[in-house]
């Protein structure tokens, strides 16, 4: 009977044996077959938005910047540099920029982006009274927002940069100050001063209200990236492409500086000064994000 519980317990033994080395040996090549979670998790992960003060106004107010993603073709975003008169492309880029937080996924892994909300603050604080962020119940519904188009010192920056540049220019036929200089404005020069450093790809001006999108140009014509950009935002937002504005004389805007030194630039102009339009822009943005995806 002894003998018989002994063989009992060594077999039990045996068979304990065997399930354990099964096991370590089905779990070792598990683990070793899985995929390597940390790979996995390094490529998932959301970048980390990049916040730069650019510049100061005349009355000492932030030029901000926020730079998402990491790609090589860089494009940037600007909204408000005709500051309170124009506030709702401030809003929209604001809008842009909490997008771009919400959902990562939607910047190609080759794109850069670059956000500057406001490049008028003063003017835009003439307006609305608050500095950084403002929501449309800040916005005086008294129909005086055009004494926040100019900055401080009453120069309309659109007409500041080094393109075709004159001391008085032009707005709605009404003679406006252009500055002493081009880029005599440090709003203006806060914008010199970002191209020259980040050298974008492109730059995408929002402005209010001909309900268009207009390629820059400068002495030397339209570049012929700027054409296929305006095309571009304007059949997937379903704005007007222009080639050319004409309604009267426009020297020294910062759109055509730019075209001066061969970098493209739109201006996309909403439809009103009171809505973001942002399926509108959401669009235009996603199909340019798509254009430089697949650009050479």
């Amino acid at each position: 009977m002894n003998n018989f519980f002994s063989k009992k317990i060594i077999l039990v033994i045996l068979l304990l044996l065997a399930i354990g080395i099964g096991s370590f040996i089905f779990f070792t090549l598990r683990v070793h077959d899985a995929p390597d979670l940390s790979v996995d998790l390094v490529e998932q992960k959301v970048f980390e938005t990049k916040h730069e003060v650019i510049g100061s106004s005349v009355e000492g107010r932030n030029i901000d910047a926020y730079t998402y993603g990491n790609g090589e073709t860089h494009i940037a975003f600007v909204g408000g540099i005709h500051g309170g008169y124009e506030w709702n492309s401030v809003l929209l880029a604001y809008k842009f920029m909490d997008y771009l937080d919400d959902n990562p996924d939607v910047l190609p892994k080759n794109i850069t982006v670059t956000v500057i909300p406001s490049a008028n603050p003063d003017g835009v604080y003439k307006v609305v009274g608050k500095e950084g962020r403002f929501t449309f119940a800040d916005v005086p519904d008294d129909g005086l927002a055009s004494a926040g188009r100019f900055n401080a010192n009453d120069v309309d920056l659109n007409r500041n940069f080094d393109c075709k540049w004159k001391p008085e220019s032009t707005w709605k036929g009404n003679i406006v100050s252009a500055g002493s200089t081009a880029f005599s404005e440090p709003e203006a020069k806060a914008l010199q001063g970002f191209v020259s450093k980040n050298k974008p790809k492109a730059v995408i001006f929002w402005h209010s209200q001909s309900n268009a999108v207009y390629a820059s140009e400068c002495e030397k014509g339209i570049l012929p990236e700027t054409i296929d950009i305006m095309n571009t935002y304007s059949f997937a937002s379903g704005y007007q492409p222009v080639k050319s504005f004409d309604a009267y004389e426009i020297t020294g805007d910062a759109e055509g500086w730019l075209a001066s030194i061969n970098i493209p630039a739109i201006t996309v102009e909403l439809k009103t000064h009171e809505d973001i339009e942002w399926s509108k822009n959401l669009a235009g943005i996603k199909a340019l994000f798509e254009y430089y995806k697949n650009a050479k």
